[in-house]
């Protein structure tokens, strides 16, 4: 039995509308000058990154930007944009800005520009970064992910088919600048993923196996449930259960923005400490053969896996089941907990989100595959409450087809 737990987050959090006016303040506490921004198209074409070029300019920084940043970035986009860094300016701090794949990117080049190599060198384990990475900000325009203050970095291994994630605390970023009004021109489509993937984020870290029984040695950067998580989660699951479906729906409602980038900040948080389990194991997979947003697929498979979970998680299944207000009159305590399953159901079909591996590509003669390279993903499987096993997934999976 583990007997000690151990936080982590960002240095800095600066939170609130118009707090992208504070870069100025931030860049000079890192005593930077030369600055690369990592963004993506979109951003660039929404005039965000306009704004926060001019901002920079304005403050007489040297900016350069990269803007080429791609959904589920694959290692060459990252030996890319690295490349363009080294080209460019005596870089001394990297904005990452957009959604979670151009933060992802920013972590792997300011990795890079520490430590040198190729991003598969940091792959294979947790803790395999040897020090700090290049001073990084990081400023995200969805609320998903909470890249903004994790230890983890996702890219798409091409080669393999499948995505792959650098886990380390020194990947956390020096100051996560959240400014819900970066929000409000986010899509339906992305909105509703991006806000799904943060409460998988959030139930998942909140349902972890306690850190007592986390079957593993050493220090681990994913512990299992812990008190301060827990807190944390659970205000995420009810931020996000109260406000995804409004600010899908009414993307310019800035207060549900608000409250969403809150709970995605929160989520970020809770699982970059305490870990996230089965769905995001089944969802590694099923990434690498299909096109889906991977907060489209962990979103999907979400309510299957907390039905698989409930019998063993019960009390926290019924905190949820709280959180999202459910119906739970007249209900006992097996029915309270798979209240909470039903609940994140409907808000998949209120969002307007799949609900079956079927509507996103999948095929029935993948479950077998998928199922079994889940099961390889052991720093998510041993967190799980219930212990998986490859017939339980395979069962799991067919309910969700």
């Amino acid at each position: 039995m583990r007997n000690t737990w151990e936080f982590f987050s960002t240095e800095r959090i600066v939170f609130g509308n118009g707090a992208i006016q504070r870069l100025d303040l931030i860049l000079r506490r890192l005593q930077a000058k030369n600055v690369l921004i990592i963004t993506d198209p979109g951003i660039k074409q929404a005039g965000i990154a306009d704004q926060v070029i001019s901002l920079l300019q304005e403050a007489d920084y040297k900016v350069v930007v990269y803007d080429k940043a791609v959904p589920e970035p694959p290692v060459s986009t990252a030996l890319e944009c690295h490349q363009f860094a080294n080209s460019q300016i005596n870089t001394d701090a990297i904005i990452g800005l957009g959604g979670g794949s151009s933060i992802d990117l920013a972590k792997i080049v300011a990795l890079l520009m520490a430590h040198g190599g190729h991003p598969l060198d940091y792959f294979g384990g947790e803790n395999q970064v040897p020090g700090p990475i290049a001073p990084l900000i990081a400023i995200p325009t969805t609320a998903g992910t909470g890249s903004e203050v994790t230890s983890v970095a996702v890219l798409t291994d091409v080669e393999n088919n499948i995505k792959v994630g650098i886990s380390d605390n020194y990947l956390r970023p020096a100051v996560a600048l959240l400014d819900p009004e970066l929000t409000t021109g986010l899509p339906p489509y992305v909105t509703a993923c991006s806000g799904i993937d943060a409460l998988a984020h959030a139930v998942e870290a909140y349902t972890a196996k306690t850190y007592k029984y986390i079957q593993a040695e050493g220090n681990l950067l994913f512990q299992g449930s812990i008190p301060i998580s827990d807190a944390l989660a659970l205000q995420a699951i009810e931020l996000i259960a109260n406000n995804l479906t409004l600010a899908v729906h009414q993307g310019s409602n800035l207060e549900a923005r608000s409250n969403m980038l809150l709970g995605s900040l929160l989520a970020g948080m809770a699982f970059s400490n305490a870990g996230t389990a089965a769905a995001h194991a089944l969802a590694y997979p099923i990434g690498g053969l299909v096109k889906s947003p991977h907060g489209e697929v962990t979103g999907l498979l979400l309510p299957y896996v907390m039905e698989y979970n409930a019998a063993v998680e019960k009390d926290k299944m019924i905190q949820i089941a709280k959180a999202f207000d459910a119906d739970t009159n007249g209900l006992g305590e097996k029915e309270l907990a798979l209240a909470a399953s039903k609940a994140v159901f409907h808000l998949l079909e209120e969002i307007g989100l799949p609900t079956r591996l079927s509507q996103i590509g999948i095929r029935e003669t993948d479950i077998p595959e998928i199922a079994e390279k889940a099961l390889g993903i052991a720093r998510l499987v041993r967190n799980n409450p219930r212990v998986p096993t490859k017939e339980g997934f395979e069962e799991l999976l067919r309910k969700a087809f």
